[in-house]
């Protein structure tokens, strides 16, 4: 009988990765841009961080303690999730506001649906779209004076209006307090390439989707093209929130295709939509479409009755 073989249930395949490696990880992978906002927009930057990160991590303790559940916060995706909203922020947004969005995106969108790996979009994205549609003057208002004043680049191309994209490339802009600095964000993603924690597929296939859909449907000039790549949320959210393990496809061909969706949305979104951007919605739709891309993107099985 000792010779007999132990089943257990899944998983069978074990690795020394844990989610709270990965999601440390990926909050250091926001250090460079997190700092650059602070450098750039002042003290009011850092306690929208803070208070964006006290929230979420306090709403998952306080709610989980209330449900009788276990306390989950010593994983780090509280503290991701807070990280990823905070910096989606505008420098001047009363502090009142990312501590809502911080309830909503834990509360609301991870725990009611059953915690970690249950949610069926991003936390952070949901809670900032729920704002902007909630706060839209308060969340759209990028002027600070302790900053550079006038429009986000984005707003500017869309009226017609020249934009500096060694400005745009280096930070010197208006915008929220993560997407300003494409140095910055390209520093934190090689970190995540490094680590491995992310793959470049859906970044890459989402950012070349998106390049030529404005070269097809915008103008068909490369410096119009490289300002979009580099303004707004996109680098941010390419790297940083299209690749969350739980709202992104699994399947190589689900990733492809998912990336596809998401430069085809976010397109349309900002060349043909009212607002200037469009990462967010581009995101959180895909998001609800990853079950179907999954479905139609599952490889065949071996065998006879595979097909």
């Amino acid at each position: 009988m000792s010779k007999l073989l132990n089943v257990s249930s899944s998983p069978h395949v074990r690795d020394q990765v844990t989610t709270q490696n990965i999601m440390l990880d990926v909050a250091i992978a926001m250090i460079p841009a997190s700092a650059y906002g602070v450098y750039q927009f002042g003290v009011k930057a850092a306690l929208i961080l803070l208070i964006s990160v006290l929230s979420c991590i306090l709403s998952e303790y306080v709610f989980e303690t209330l449900m009788g559940k276990p306390i989950t916060v010593s994983d780090g995706s509280a503290l991701v999730t807070g990280m990823i909203l905070g910096l989606n922020m505008p420098p001047a947004i009363p502090l009142w506001i990312p501590f809502l969005g911080g309830v909503f995106a834990i509360i609301v969108v991870k725990q009611l649906y059953g915690g970690l790996g249950q949610n069926f979009m991003n936390p952070a994205l949901a809670a900032r779209c729920f704002l902007l549609i909630s706060f839209a003057g308060k969340m759209t208002d990028f002027t600070y004076s302790d900053a550079v004043a006038g429009p986000t680049p984005l707003a500017a191309l869309k009226v017609g209006d020249v934009v500096d994209i060694t400005s745009m490339f280096i930070g010197k802009i208006s915008g929220t307090i993560g997407e300003v600095s494409v140095i910055a964000l390209l520093v934190g993603a090689a970190y995540l390439l490094f680590r491995k924690v992310i793959s470049i597929r859906i970044p890459a296939v989402y950012l070349i989707t998106f390049a030529v859909f404005v070269f097809i449907f915008g103008q068909h000039d490369l410096m119009y093209v490289l300002t979009h790549l580099c303004g707004g949320g996109l680098i941010f959210g390419a790297f940083f929130m299209a690749t969350d393990y739980v709202t992104s496809p699994i399947t190589p061909k689900g990733q492809i295709l998912f990336g596809v969706l998401l430069g085809v949305l976010t397109g349309l979104f900002r060349l043909f939509g009212a607002s200037a951007e469009g990462v967010s919605y581009a995101i959180i739709i895909s998001n609800i479409l990853v079950p179907l891309i999954e479905k139609i993107s599952l490889p065949v099985a071996f065998g006879k009755e595979g097909k």
